[in-house]
């Protein structure tokens, strides 16, 4: 059984803020604002892999109003999201993750982020990809007042072992 999921997340860029993208830090003016490390690239992924299985969105694991996710690692979000029961029968086939933002220039990151996303996912870097697009100045992520990320999945659930053993 196979299902495809797709997720979107959006956080605001402000002063004082670490950029963390795909657990990444990023030199860069400005950060994400969030709860956790606001990692929205990572953030659009679990939203991508719980969507795929109806299993509501990311709040709904990791609230924002639960101070034990206060300034959270989303890879480690993410890792426990992998380990949750209903989740852990399914396999990552490959994800494709979009990151939208005018600046900064996310080319000389790319392998380290998917270096990152396959290590957590335990899947091959090749089935990763993280692409980044500006949206020519126009919108929010145009005037760099937040940045985007949307991302889709490709899940497999595990085969039980025939013979039980």
């Amino acid at each position: 059984m196979m299902r495809i999921g797709q997720g979107y997340d959006v956080h605001r860029l402000v002063p004082g803020r670490k950029l963390i993208l795909c657990g990444v830090e990023i030199p860069h003016s400005t950060g994400l604002l969030g709860h956790s490390d606001a990692d929205v690239a990572t953030h659009a992924l679990m939203d991508a892999i719980v969507g795929a299985l109806a299993l509501g969105d990311i709040g709904g694991f990791f609230p924002d109003t639960d101070p034990a996710y206060a300034g959270a690692d989303s890879l480690k979000l993410l890792a426990a999201l992998l380990d949750d029961p209903r989740i852990r029968p399914w396999t990552i086939v490959n994800c494709d993750l979009t990151i939208i933002a005018q600046k900064p220039k996310l080319l000389p990151f790319r392998e380290e982020m998917r270096a990152n996303l396959a290590r957590v996912l335990n899947v091959a870097v090749d089935a990763v990809s993280v692409k980044a697009t500006t949206t020519e100045r126009l919108g929010f992520e145009g005037r760099e007042e937040g940045i985007a990320a949307s991302c889709a999945v490709l899940l497999e659930k595990h085969l039980a072992n025939p013979a039980g053993t």
